[in-house]
């Protein structure tokens, strides 16, 4: 087994993990096979769960570690790294 995939994002968009790009984050989680781990304040929580990544209270310019450990893991940090440099689609 290999070692997880750690990265390090900076959520960019105005209003940080609230509810709508706390969806889009955890449906990217769920389309792999890889246990995601968000890390933010010393609080640890799964990726795949909203209302966990809810519990963050991540808030705009905040940085997130992403502990991501599976076969998938290298794709699964790639996509989710994108998702939040894009903002989340957000304007």
């Amino acid at each position: 087994m290999s070692d997880p995939v750690i990265i390090k994002v900076e959520l960019k968009n105005r209003y940080g993990l609230h509810a709508r790009p706390a969806a889009l984050f955890v449906q990217m989680c769920n389309k792999y096979a890889s246990e995601v781990t968000v890390v933010h304040n010393n609080m640890r929580v799964s990726g795949k769960n909203i209302l966990d990544i809810m519990t963050l209270g991540a808030e705009p310019g905040c940085e997130l570690t992403l502990e991501i450990d599976g076969e998938d893991a290298q794709e699964a940090a790639e996509s989710l790294a994108e998702l939040v440099n894009n903002k989340f689609g957000e304007a």
